[in-house]
């Protein structure tokens, strides 16, 4: 059975588009249109062939290409001329102006208010010109210019102030992520200070231990995560007090067989494929290649727990492309993996500011990210 909208559910669909751009476009046309339609009774009298049906139905075309004026504002300007040339119309012509300053900006309005004058004129010169609109070059200029002038120079003013409120809005998203940055930044700090310290005494209490089971057969297992320890907490200085160098603290392609004996480890067998041309790529490309796989490794252990990895780098022209596979499970993993979701993001603005691009899917079967990078090496 078909279910009509709630009333308030019809309120909040027209109040969003009452604020929504198309509908300002609609009122623009209306507006046109009333102003235009005041001179029906004269176009009806003029020797056009036009009724007063006939008239009203003509402008009422023309102003309604004023609702593309966004997207096609030269459009409603060509309409315009016509009407100025055929009705001696002149109303039209001052929103089409207006529509090219504000959303063309000044070059387009002072070539349309060039291209306007020249017509309009060249329209003067031919017979049947009414005297209401200029009987003379000089009243003639003083009725036209004017109006093209006005009417551009309001849009022209009209598209700066939305240039400056789209800067406006740039500069309080960067002054958010300016300080969603901060906050990260204090954060990491909180971090190194508390977990650091306690890495310390889990290495000391390591060593401590391997002491004294020296010669016992726990002796290498206490060695080990002393040794552990003190990696983790090396890494942890390297992420966050040294975060400045942090592409140099990211292992580049040399460490990508440590990442897939770390997955094999946790039970997801990883096919590593890297050509011999990629490792003439920069240690900051090598850093980017490093990032996306570990974390489509750690997306395929949470997700897929158990199946094969296929990772595959090659050299194609000047883009280096990366490609990572896995099976989908065919039920999903119990309990659900924890996830943050922003893994994702975190690799493709990765990749996107070092000019590449990277695209992840479904696909027979299968879950495929794929990366393509710049080489940046000579041709």
């Amino acid at each position: 059975m078909l279910r009509l909208p709630t009333l308030p559910a019809l309120r909040r669909r027209a109040e969003g588009w009452a604020a929504s751009p198309r509908a300002l476009d609609v009122v623009a046309a209306l507006f046109a249109f009333g102003l235009m339609v005041l001179d029906v009774p004269g176009l009806a009298r003029a020797d056009n062939s036009l009724t007063g049906i006939t008239a009203t139905l003509v402008l009422a075309g023309g102003a309604a290409t004023l609702v593309l004026r966004r997207r096609l504002p030269w459009l409603p300007y060509a309409v315009a001329l016509g009407l100025m040339g055929w009705l001696h119309e002149l109303t039209m012509i001052q929103f089409a102006l207006y529509s090219i300053g504000r959303y063309r900006g000044r070059r387009a309005a002072v070539l349309a208010t060039l291209s306007y004058v020249a017509v309009a004129y060249g329209y003067f010169l031919t017979p049947g010109w009414p005297a209401e609109h200029g009987a003379t070059v000089s009243d003639f200029l003083s009725l036209v210019v004017p109006i093209g002038v006005l009417a551009a120079g309001v849009g022209i003013a009209a598209y700066r102030q939305d240039l400056v409120r789209a800067l406006e809005v740039q500069r309080r998203e960067a002054a958010a992520r300016q300080a969603v940055q901060e906050e990260r930044i204090s954060v990491g700090r909180d971090v190194h200070d508390l977990v650091g310290r306690e890495l310390t005494v889990l290495a000391v209490r390591a060593e401590v231990l391997a002491v004294r089971a020296r010669g016992g057969v726990h002796q290498k297992d206490f060695e080990e995560l002393a040794d552990t320890a003190r990696r983790a907490h090396l890494m942890l200085n390297e992420t966050i007090v040294r975060r400045a160098d942090r592409d140099a603290a990211t292992p580049g392609l040399e460490g990508l067989p440590e990442l897939a004996r770390e997955s094999e480890r946790m039970g997801s067998p990883v096919d590593l494929a890297v050509a011999g041309e990629a490792k003439a790529l920069s240690p900051l490309r090598q850093a980017a290649v490093h990032r996306v796989v570990r974390e489509c490794l750690t997306n395929a252990a949470k997700h897929a727990p158990g199946l094969p990895v296929a990772v595959v780098i090659t050299v194609e022209g000047p883009d280096l492309r990366i490609e990572v596979r896995n099976p989908l499970p065919k039920t999903p993993p119990d309990p659900a993996p924890v996830s943050t979701g922003t893994g994702l993001f975190s690799m493709e603005e990765r990749v996107t500011s070092m000019g590449g691009t990277l695209r992840a899917r479904r696909e027979d079967g299968a879950y495929v990210v794929t990366a393509l990078l710049p080489t940046g090496l000579p041709r």
